[in-house]
């Protein structure tokens, strides 16, 4: 009982130290060229667009009910790399985005995005559209309002 036990523990000895090399440590054997590698790759990854619109909200004013209107918001990518739109969806129904979807727009160009609106319900609307980008927070608000005026009855 008393060699089995000792041949145990002799072997587990000699399995944890044979893994071991000797005389280097982990940081020998990591080469400069690959941590400057992996420097540059990391520090592209932290460089983000930036959508940047010369308005967030725009007002129509009062507008006749089931009047359609249509307003553009032009957008810079004031950031340091591509931007790229992948989505825009309303809050309803009646307010339609329109945009080059998943076009690349390269740092300090413009672009533009259609909204139209339908000029469905009464009284004073708002009406919010999120933008799904690779920017840094991944979304953005742009946002119509009006004051919807209810049709004369005659």
């Amino acid at each position: 009982m008393k060699k089995g036990i000792l041949l145990i523990a002799a072997v587990g000895t000699m399995f944890f130290t044979s893994c071991k090399d000797a005389g280097s440590s982990a940081s020998e054997k990591v080469k400069a060229e690959n941590v400057d590698a992996a420097a540059a790759r990391d520090s592209k990854a932290t460089v983000y667009p930036e959508l940047s619109f010369d308005e967030t909200e725009f007002d129509f004013g009062n507008i006749p009910q089931g009047e359609p209107v249509e307003h553009v918001f032009t957008f810079t990518n004031t950031g340091r790399a591509p931007l790229v739109i992948t989505n825009a969806k309303s809050t309803c129904g009646c307010t339609v985005p329109e945009y080059h979807k998943n076009e690349s727009i390269q740092p300090g160009e413009t672009g533009e995005m259609l909204v139209k609106y339908n000029g469905s319900g009464r009284g004073q609307v708002q009406k919010t559209v999120t933008i799904s980008a690779n920017t840094e927070n991944g979304q953005e608000q742009i946002k119509i309002k009006a004051f919807v005026e209810a049709e004369n009855a005659s």
